[in-house]
């Protein structure tokens, strides 16, 4: 109701609106604190009358702790009668006992008859019982994420991460937290669908991980495709070497299959080479001092029979025995008996042999025949990787010399298109040739390694591959 004359609200006008509010309203006397007037939500919640409360001091209607002392609400009353406003978190206790914690704010009004101090409560309980419910619950889910295998990013429609989980940034490293995620990715886009993936932070080696993907909404302020991914790098790791271990089985059967092959092949072959050579020697002997030239022909080729005498006596024993028969060799003079054969290979193909070998001996304990046969296949390798280079550059190798550890070392060294990557080169499994079964280089590394050696493959400078073995140097006396 207002004044028409004046254009106010009559006193009785501004008490029905103050007995209207929600919001509890107390006055006290800006000097001496006590009680004036109190509507009526501050009536209900405390539970009483006006008259009631006028009386009551501060004990009377304060929880009994000491941060709701009466010293401390009247320098809380006294800061605002100074100062104009003060704020502060009050527990009321009711005329029943209840205590009510309250959000309190205490504003000084200069009244026409004199200044008060007019306080606004509200009951705040249930509202920080639902602030302690919402801490301890987001305490549990950041322990609870922060503990997480898996990580959790969410990205943007640019694949910026708007939102990262301490375990995400644990996994990555770093702080993701706006970064481009496609830069953690290394095998392709970022993810769109389950799959596995290798992640890792620019410059740090990348991981396997399992990852799924789905679009997420939280109200406004989240939003976008959420990449939930764990580490499954020694899961690939595993399965990757049961693979090679399945493929080392399959060729190990293979070889000794093969094995009972050349079982087979040296008994049915001596025969027949035995026969060559006698009729060879035959017709040399009736000869006489004719044709030089078939004379030589025929020297060659009891060379050769001689030589695949050698290799199927020496491949029946290794396959049969499974044990070496040493003797005391020079590596040097194993490289030239095999030279002639090494150039009968090359000069098929024109390419150039070069042969740097040791001016002092390099004794070892070895098997002849089979240390010879590794020397030819790592030339014969080295000359067929060249077979298809311009004709200029077709250059092999083969050096000998002492190694530092008191091993002699032999290398071939050639001008192609260099080792392949990985470690699989000696498995059985790698070979560059069409028809090649991969074996060479397998059953090579078995006889060097019982021979107590070691292979090894490296690149060529400027270009090419070199491919070395050693051998233990044979004791002087033995």
């Amino acid at each position: 109701m207002r004044d028409t004359a004046t254009g106010r609200l009559p006193a009785a006008g501004f008490r029905t609106l103050m007995e209207a509010l929600k919001y509890c309203v107390l006055l006290h006397d800006a000097r001496t604190y006590e009680i004036l007037w109190a509507n009526r939500a501050a009536c209900e919640l405390l539970g009483w009358t006006v008259d009631e409360l006028k009386p009551l001091k501060a004990p009377d209607m304060s929880k009994n702790a000491r941060q709701y002392s009466r010293e401390l609400g009247h320098r809380w009353l006294g800061h605002a009668a100074r100062h104009g406003i003060s704020a502060t978190e009050w527990c009321y206790r009711s005329r029943s006992g209840e205590e009510i914690l309250t959000e309190a704010i205490a504003i000084r009004v200069a009244l026409p008859a004199r200044t008060v101090v007019m306080v606004q409560f509200r009951d705040i309980a249930e509202e920080k019982a639902v602030r302690r419910d919402l801490s301890r619950t987001e305490s549990r889910l950041r322990a609870f994420l922060s503990g997480l295998a898996e990580g959790i990013v969410v990205l943007d429609d640019a694949d910026r991460v708007v939102f990262a989980s301490e375990s995400a940034a644990r996994l990555l490293g770093g702080d993701l937290h706006g970064a481009d995620f496609a830069g953690y990715c290394h095998d392709g886009p970022v993810p769109d669908r389950e799959g596995r993936y290798r992640f890792a932070a620019p410059g740090d080696e990348p991981r396997w991980y399992a990852a799924t993907c789905q679009y997420i909404e939280i109200e406004s302020d989240l939003h976008g495709r959420m990449l939930l991914f764990y580490d499954i790098t020694d899961r690939v790791r595993a399965e990757e070497e049961h693979r090679r271990d399945t493929q080392r089985l399959n060729h190990l059967a293979r070889n000794n299959a093969m094995g009972d092959m050349a079982m087979a092949i040296a008994h049915e072959v001596s025969q027949p080479l035995a026969a060559a050579y006698n009729f060879v020697e035959g017709a040399r002997g009736r000869l006489g001092d004719g044709d030089e030239a078939v004379a030589w022909g025929l020297d060659n080729a009891v060379r050769q029979i001689e030589r695949a005498r050698r290799i199927l006596g020496s491949l029946r024993g290794y396959v049969g025995r499974l044990e070496q028969s040493e003797q005391r060799t020079d590596l040097n003079a194993i490289v030239r008996d095999c030279a002639y054969f090494i150039e009968l290979r090359a000069r098929e193909h024109a390419v150039a042999v070069e042969y740097d070998l040791t001016g002092e001996p390099l004794p070892v304990l070895c098997e002849n025949v089979l240390i010879g046969q590794v020397v030819m296949n790592l030339a014969f390798n080295a000359v067929d990787e060249m077979a298809d280079w311009p004709e200029a550059e077709r250059e092999v190798r083969v050096t000998t010399r002492r190694g530092g550890d008191g091993s002699a070392v032999l290398e071939v060294r050639d001008r192609g298109n260099g080792p392949p990557p990985g470690d699989r080169l000696f498995d059985g499994v790698f070979t560059s040739k069409e028809n090649g079964s991969g074996i060479g280089l397998a059953l090579s590394h078995r006889i060097i390694t019982r021979h107590g050696g070691r292979m090894e493959a490296g690149a060529n400078q400027p270009r090419g591959a070199a491919f070395r073995f050693t051998l233990p140097m044979a004791v002087p006396g033995r």
